[in-house]
C-alpha cells in the first residue's frame, strides 16, 4: 500500500473482483440454491420414511400427553414397556394439530422409544407440504435466476 492509497481503497480493489465474480454468476448461485432446498425436502422425507420403517418394524402404542406443543418440536410424555416414563428429545413426529394438555395416542419403536409418532400418520402426510414448500422456493427463486441471468447478458 502506497501512501496515497488509503486502506479503504485497498479493500475495494481487492473484494471487487470477487463481487465481480458473484454477479456474473448470480443465477447459478441461486438456481444452486434452489437445488440445496429440494434436496434437504427430499432428504428430510427419506429421513422420516426410515423413521417410520423402525416404528413400523417393532411398533408399540400407548397414549401420551403433551408437555409443549411449540413451533420448534412438539414434546410428549409416554409410559415406556419397562414402566419409566419416557419423553424423546426430539419430540413426535407429525405433531399437526396438538395442544399442550392434550392426550394422544402415539405409535413408537419398542426398541427405541425416543422414535415416536402420531399414530396413524406417517411420511404420507408430509408429502404435500413438502412439495408445495419445494414449488413455493422454485416459484420465487426459478423467475429471479432467469432475471438476473438476463440481466448479465445485457450487462456483457
Amino acid at each position: 500500500m502506497t501512501s496515497t492509497e488509503s486502506p479503504l481503497t485497498e479493500l475495494v480493489g481487492t473484494v471487487a473482483p470477487a463481487l465481480h465474480a458473484v454477479r456474473r454468476r448470480a443465477s447459478e448461485i441461486v438456481v444452486g440454491l434452489a437445488v440445496v432446498v429440494t434436496a434437504l425436502a427430499a432428504l428430510a422425507l427419506a429421513g422420516a420414511a426410515v423413521d417410520d420403517a423402525a416404528i413400523d418394524t417393532d411398533r408399540a402404542v400407548t397414549t401420551a400427553e403433551v408437555l409443549d406443543a411449540s413451533a420448534s418440536r412438539t414434546l410428549i410424555r409416554f409410559t415406556g414397556p419397562n414402566g419409566q416414563a419416557v419423553v424423546p428429545e426430539r419430540g413426535v413426529q407429525y405433531p399437526r394439530g396438538l395442544a399442550t394438555g392434550d392426550t394422544v395416542t402415539v405409535e413408537y419403536d419398542a426398541s427405541d422409544p425416543e422414535q415416536v409418532r402420531v399414530a396413524g400418520r406417517s411420511v404420507v402426510d408430509g408429502i404435500v407440504p413438502v412439495l408445495l414448500g419445494v414449488a413455493g422456493v422454485w416459484a420465487v427463486l426459478g423467475p429471479t435466476a432467469v432475471r438476473l441471468r438476463r440481466r448479465a447478458r445485457r450487462s456483457s
